[in-house]
């Protein structure tokens, strides 16, 4: 039996709120997280600027003994799972707990713990190395810590796959429970690598974008003259449920989850496919599971990263997968200001595409200044617009040639 699956609550911790409604307001209004670097001097560094969660005190947000023994990483993913569990009002108890899975990805876990112990290591030999190292830094405790916090004990696990983790894992856990092997689910993604060895690494792939003295430009997804992606961290978390349990016990619901498109470039460890064939192939795919046909998508968050590549052959593959339709299609980027939340951007834009469709508002993509002959969809330039959104496709591309696309419809009874 085949289950329709829905969504009954969005979770958010970004650059640019602490929460899902500051978020959506300063997206709306084009407001940029991305600034000078404040979690360790990068003042030697060639890239000195990220999209850091501003502010932000673990103690504020979770008792002493979670904001001690969890990594920043896992402490976003427990305060997005939080905020989605009570906007759905799905209570855990003894009886329904088994049936309700935890799937978190990230791309790295705790690299700023690695690093810290790693010169623990050297200068004072492996005494010196913290005995919680491994259980904090490993990918997998986002989802193990959700878990343990809130008592979920069915399925938990965390998808691994670069920038595609988030959408992958909520991809994952839709599956699951379309096929019925959970009645609902916590989903998303989650990243905090605003490290020495993150920035210094990803600039060394030439990645980055070196714009430091005007930050809040830097990143400019579709724009001419864009140069790179600007690091972000932060948590993107939904609350899933079939929809028969979510009718049950009188939930809210928000919009549904129509379809889902995995896929491999099978091309290069970093590069996209010329022609952005496997993006278009995942688009192809989610659109097909939902049933519809390219004409009635009315919205594509792209993954947008702001780098020459990804850009140009994204929006080569938007157009292969939507043809004639790729013209009247509103395309936005939501790493634009948030910069790219790598595992978690496909959780965070999860939560933008519900917020659109629920609102009938695409947030701007800021920064376009200069037009670009190889981009030249609708991209929604500078400032956000109301639009009556039915059906939403949301996009991520990862290292390795991971695809992975969402597809988000407006809900309506049978």
């Amino acid at each position: 039996m085949s289950h329709r699956v829905v969504i009954t609550g969005v979770g958010a911790v970004t650059p640019v709120g602490i929460n899902v409604e500051e978020t959506w307001n300063n997206l709306k209004k084009g407001v940029s997280g991305i600034d000078i670097i404040s979690q360790f001097d990068a003042s030697e560094f060639p890239v000195r600027i990220a999209g850091e969660v501003k502010n932000f005190v673990a103690k504020e947000h979770l008792d002493r003994k979670e904001a001690k023994r969890l990594e920043r990483f896992s402490q976003f993913a427990c305060i997005a799972a939080g905020e989605a569990l009570e906007m759905s009002g799905l209570e855990v108890t003894d009886e329904n707990r088994d049936n309700i899975g935890v799937f978190i990805g990230s791309g790295m876990g705790s690299l700023g713990l690695i690093e810290q112990d790693t010169i623990r290591l050297e200068k004072g030999g492996p005494l010196k190395v913290s005995p919680l190292m491994i259980p904090k830094v490993i990918v997998n405790m986002a989802s193990g810590n959700v878990a343990i916090k809130f008592g979920l004990k069915g399925p938990s696990h965390s998808v691994v796959s670069a920038c595609a983790s988030g959408t992958h894992a909520i991809g994952e856990a839709f599956r699951n429970i379309k096929h019925g092997y959970m009645d609902a689910c916590v989903c998303g993604g989650t990243e905090s690598t605003i490290t020495p060895l993150g920035v210094a690494g990803f600039h060394a792939l030439t990645a980055l974008s070196t714009n430091n003295d005007e930050p809040s430009k830097a990143s400019r997804p579709f724009d001419k003259n864009r140069d790179g992606f600007v690091m972000g961290e932060g948590a993107g978390v939904i609350i899933i449920e079939s929809l028969e349990h979510a009718i049950a016990r009188g939930a809210t619901i928000l919009a549904e989850i129509a379809g889902y498109g995995a896929s491999s470039d099978a091309y290069h460890m970093t590069s996209p496919a010329p022609g952005g064939e496997g993006g278009a192939r995942a688009m192809s795919l989610a659109i097909k599971e939902a049933g519809i046909s390219p004409a009635e998508v009315d919205y594509v968050n792209a993954h947008g990263t702001s780098t020459p590549y990804n850009d140009k052959f994204e929006t080569q593959a938007i157009k292969t997968a939507l043809g004639d339709q790729a013209a009247n299609v509103a395309v936005n980027s939501t790493k634009s200001m948030t910069g790219h939340l790598l595992g978690a951007a496909g959780g965070v834009e999860a939560v933008v595409c519900v917020k659109s469709i629920l609102e009938g508002y695409l947030h701007p993509t800021i920064n376009q200044e200069t037009p670009d002959e190889d981009c030249d969809l609708d991209y929604v330039p500078n400032v956000g617009r109301e639009a009556e959104v039915n059906v939403a496709l949301s996009n991520s591309l990862g290292f390795g040639g991971h695809n992975a696309t969402l597809l988000f419809k407006k809900y309506k009874e049978a």
